[in-house]
C-alpha cells in the first residue's frame, strides 16, 4: 500500500461537478492506498459534516489538510471571479506548504480543477508525479454561436487566445509535462494539444457517478426529453430547443400532447432560451426548472425517456448520470460527450453547420419517439455503458493500475 499526496482544490461531497469529482476521486484512491488530501479551508465544514453524517471505513485511509494563501493574497477573489488565477497561485504555494509540514508520501497527484493549459508544480517535490484528469474544451465553431451575444463570442475567442499563448509559450506548462510520470487526459484532444507521447498518458474521463438504487417509472405513454446544465452558450441549449421545436411542430396534434422537454439549470441565458421557446410556439411543451435537490433530480432521471445534450464542452458529468439511469443519449460527435457515447447507448450528431445540426438532432429525437423498441435497446446499452465506463469504482481501479506502474 502506497501513500498518495493529492491536491484537490475543489472538494464538496454535497455537490456534483468539479466539487463532487474531487470528493469521489479521494474516496477511490482510499480504496487501495493511504491518501493525504490537501484542499482549501472553505471546504472543511462540508467535508467534516458529511463524514459525520455518512460514516465510511475508507475515512481511516484519508488525512485531510486544509490550506489557503494569506488573506492579503486572496481578498480580491469573490466566488468564481478570479478562481483560475487563485488556483494557479494556490498550486505554486503547495510544494512549500508540504515541505514545511514534513509529510511522508510515495506519489504526488495533482487531482482536480485542471485544464490542459494551466501548469502544476507538484513535480518540484521530486516524487513520481501524476497529473489530472486534465480537461480540454474544444474550439466552438463560429456557426454554433449565432444565438450568442457579442460579449459571449468575444469572451470565447479571447479565452481561446489565452489558451494558445499558454500552450505555445508557458515554460511552466512545458516543465509540468516534462516532469509528469503519467498524465490523465479527460478526452483525446488533450494529448493532441500537448503533443504527448503514447507512453506518457491515458484517456480517463473525470466524469463518473455512483450506482444509485433506482427504479425507472416513466410513463410509457409520454415522451419526456431531459437536459441538465448551466444556461450558457457552451452547453448548446439553443440547439436543444430549436431541434425540439422542429420535432414537435412536425407531429400530428394528438401526438404533441405526449411530448415534453425538461430543462434543468440556471444561468445568464435563461431568458433568451425562454424567448426561443415562445417564438417557436413550444412554450407549453417545455418546462424550465431551477437547480434542485439531488433526490428530486434523480426522480426526473427516472421519469424521463431520453437525455439530450448537444454541448460543445470536453466533459459532461450529467451524461454519466443519465447513462446510469439507462437513458439513451443524444449528443454531438465531438471530443466531449461524443467520446462518452457510442452507437449502443445513444445517437451522435456530426458537427457540420447550425441548420444541419438542428435537422439531425430533430431526426434523432423523432427516431427515439417513434421507435420505442429501439429506445429500449439503447436504454439497456446506456446502463451497460455506465457499468463498464462511468461507475466511480472503475475510476478507482484505473488510478490504482497507474500508481502500480510508477517507479518508487
Amino acid at each position: 500500500m502506497k501513500t498518495i499526496l493529492a491536491t484537490a482544490y475543489a472538494v464538496n461531497p454535497y455537490k456534483g461537478s468539479e466539487d463532487g469529482m474531487g470528493w469521489n476521486f479521494i474516496l477511490q484512491i482510499a480504496r487501495f492506498n493511504k491518501i493525504i488530501a490537501i484542499t482549501r479551508k472553505n471546504n472543511r465544514a462540508n467535508i467534516e459534516r458529511y463524514m459525520l453524517e455518512f460514516p465510511n471505513d475508507l475515512y481511516h485511509q484519508i488525512s485531510f489538510y486544509y490550506f489557503d494563501l494569506p488573506y492579503w493574497m486572496r481578498f480580491w477573489k469573490k466566488g468564481s471571479r478570479g478562481a483560475l488565477l487563485y488556483f494557479w497561485l494556490w498550486q505554486r504555494a503547495i510544494p512549500n506548504y508540504v515541505q514545511k509540514k514534513k509529510l511522508t508520501y510515495d506519489v504526488v497527484h495533482n487531482l482536480n480543477f485542471h485544464n490542459d493549459w494551466t501548469p502544476s508544480y507538484l513535480w518540484k517535490l521530486k516524487k513520481p508525479f501524476v497529473w489530472g484528469p486534465i480537461g480540454h474544451h474544444p474550439f466552438i465553431p463560429f456557426c454554433y454561436l449565432k444565438n450568442s451575444s457579442l460579449i459571449d463570442i468575444t469572451k470565447d475567442r479571447l479565452s481561446w487566445l489565452v489558451k494558445n499563448l499558454f500552450w505555445n509559450l508557458s515554460f511552466d506548462l512545458k516543465k509540468t509535462i516534462a516532469h509528469s510520470n503519467h498524465i490523465l487526459c479527460m478526452n483525446s484532444q488533450v494529448a493532441s494539444h500537448l503533443h504527448l507521447k503514447p507512453h506518457k498518458y491515458s484517456v480517463v474521463p473525470s466524469v463518473a457517478t455512483e450506482d444509485l438504487v433506482y427504479s425507472r417509472n416513466h410513463d410509457q405513454n409520454k415522451f419526456s426529453l431531459l437536459s441538465v446544465g448551466r444556461f450558457i452558450p457552451l452547453k448548446g441549449f439553443d440547439l436543444t430547443l430549436l431541434s425540439f421545436a422542429h420535432f414537435i411542430n412536425g407531429l400530428p396534434e394528438n401526438d404533441r400532447g405526449k411530448c415534453e422537454l425538461i430543462l434543468v439549470g440556471s444561468g445568464p441565458d435563461k431568458k433568451k432560451y425562454e424567448q426561443i421557446a415562445q417564438q417557436n410556439g413550444i412554450s407549453k411543451y417545455v418546462r424550465f426548472i431551477e437547480w434542485m435537490d439531488r433526490s428530486h433530480l434523480v426522480q426526473l432521471y427516472c421519469q424521463s425517456s431520453a437525455f439530450i445534450f448537444p454541448s460543445h464542452e470536453g466533459a459532461g458529468m450529467v451524461v454519466a448520470e443519465a447513462l446510469s439511469f439507462g437513458l439513451p443519449i443524444i449528443c454531438l460527435e465531438n471530443s466531449g460527450p461524443g467520446e462518452f457515447v457510442d452507437e449502443h447507448c445513444g445517437i451522435r450528431i456530426s458537427v457540420s453547420n447550425f441548420e444541419n445540426t438542428i435537422e439531425e438532432l430533430r431526426n434523432a429525437i423523432g427516431q427515439l419517439f417513434s421507435k420505442p423498441h429501439h429506445r429500449m435497446k439503447l436504454s439497456s446499452g446506456a446502463r451497460k455503458r455506465f457499468e463498464t465506463h462511468f461507475n466511480w469504482n472503475i475510476r478507482g481501479e484505473q488510478l490504482q493500475y497507474i500508481y502500480k506502474t510508477l517507479s518508487i
